[in-house]
């Protein structure tokens, strides 16, 4: 190469601008679509509920949870954090186990790891607080009220509700064959605060399909001196806190004569932001789902208007759905307020000995003036 050009090329070379070096690191673009809860009730184990995805390409974080400070800026963390964590743009979500908290307000929000570096998400207010939100009219015409469960005092069992059997259960206070592994027990039932506890714990009874069974509660209106039964214009509605925990399977069912079965709602937190809605009569429902109404830990009103021919079920009493095919004229049932748990076929069992529990706050029906 001649000396002229071995100059140009230098001069060429000095003239090409640097490019500027790229970051050490970079927090993945994470954006925090949802997270509940945002009320609870003091020293009752609640669970939380992120939900985040990614803005772009799909990442994968180190660890991902839920962080929790008091008023003094005290570490009260949800346990139970993920691990190795891919976020893609259609979305993760995450369900922490369960904690519990004094009463206080608590500022909580969403964490993600990459490495050493802890990258917060955005906070909200945790009001932890006896009050229980007073319940709002019915959504539709409320008639007279027939039935007034508000959980101040303990279920009045024998009277109004029995703890002990339901003729759904094959063998009266257990029933394998339904994938449970309930065993009834009224002493799994406490009143506290205006609400009615169902607790579910490993028991010492063996179902006959050889699974461990849980003691577990259950309240039904058959077999009582009252022997109350709903039945085509009623409008019944429950409102409750849902759980956390596999395995965990509560619902408002009516039952009569191996049958006549509506279910207000399914919950399972494995799918924790969905409501089963259910005419087993007539084959009709939906799954109902809403991050931020419905997830672990959530107090939920959940309303049935039962009718000969149409039934409509509404969350926060807003109709969600309608089924079009109805009870039939002649229907009549009990109501049944249950904790299950689950064996494991249908939905997952639970994967410890721990406690599960949901609250009832109240349960009421309203039926038509005549």
């Amino acid at each position: 190469m001649s000396l002229p050009r071995r100059v140009a090329l230098l001069s060429l070379l000095l003239v090409v601008p640097l490019l500027p070096a790229a970051p050490a690191s970079a927090a993945p673009r994470i954006q925090q679509r949802s997270l509940a809860p945002t009320s609870a009730l003091p020293d009752t184990p609640v669970a939380a509920t992120l939900s985040v995805g990614s803005l772009s390409t799909c990442v994968t974080v180190d660890e991902l949870g839920v962080g929790v400070r008091d008023a003094d800026q005290q570490n009260l963390d949800f346990p139970g954090a993920a691990a190795d964590v891919r976020i893609c743009p259609e979305g993760y979500v995450l369900t922490t186990a369960a904690r519990s908290f004094p009463e206080g307000t608590y500022t909580e929000f969403g964490w993600y790891r990459t490495g050493t570096e802890y990258h917060n998400l955005p906070s909200k207010t945790l009001t932890v607080s006896k009050s229980v939100t007073p319940p709002s009219p019915p959504p539709v015409p409320a008639g007279r009220l027939v039935f007034d469960e508000n959980f101040t005092d303990p279920p009045q069992l024998g009277t109004t509700w029995n703890a002990t059997t339901a003729s759904a259960y094959r063998y009266g206070n257990h029933n394998p064959d339904d994938d449970k592994l309930d065993w009834l027990q009224p002493g799994a039932l406490s009143t506290r605060d205006g609400a009615n506890t169902f607790t579910a714990t490993s028991g010492a009874n063996r179902l006959e399909n050889g699974k461990q069974s849980w003691d577990t509660g259950l309240l039904t209106t058959e077999n009582t001196q009252q022997g109350f039964q709903v039945r085509p214009g009623d409008y019944a509605e429950v409102r409750l806190q849902l759980p956390s925990g596999y395995g965990a399977w509560p619902a408002l069912w009516t039952w009569k004569d191996s049958g006549n079965e509506i279910d207000s709602f399914e919950y399972h937190p494995d799918n924790p932001n969905l409501l089963e809605l259910s005419n087993r009569i007539n084959s009709a429902g939906t799954y109902y789902t809403d991050a931020d109404e419905i997830h672990p830990g959530a107090w939920v009103t959940i309303g049935v208007h039962y009718g000969a021919y149409n039934n409509d079920w509404y969350v926060n009493h807003k109709l969600v759905f309608s089924d079009h095919t109805g009870t039939g004229p002649n229907w009549s049932a009990y109501l049944i307020l249950n904790l299950s748990i689950c064996a494991g076929s249908w939905h997952p069992s639970p994967t410890d000995d721990n406690a599960i529990s949901t609250a009832a706050d109240y349960l009421r029906v309203w039926r038509p003036r005549a």
